[in-house]
């Protein structure tokens, strides 16, 4: 199901730091308020979403691991 106020980052089989950057060039292109959903098999992914969005004053809404992959959700608090 699409949701418009989410904006899905596929970062599968890209290392570090480009999930990060991926995740990073979503956030100023959205809106306040909108959700970016992170998708990523590289191990370090999850931790440097999670510091991401602590550093970048973000709201961390979940974070789950599904079989070989993290999937990070994110809501945008104002631009970058």
């Amino acid at each position: 199901m699409s949701n418009e106020n989410e904006v899905t980052v596929d970062a599968r089989g890209k290392v570090c730091p480009v999930p990060v950057l991926e995740t990073a060039k979503a956030a100023r292109l959205a809106k306040p308020g909108q959700v970016i959903k992170v998708i990523a098999t590289d191990p370090a992914a999850k931790q440097d979403l999670v510091n991401w969005a602590r550093v970048t004053n973000n709201e961390l809404l979940s974070v789950e691991e599904n079989n070989d992959a993290v999937v990070v959700r994110i809501r945008v608090k104002g631009k970058l």
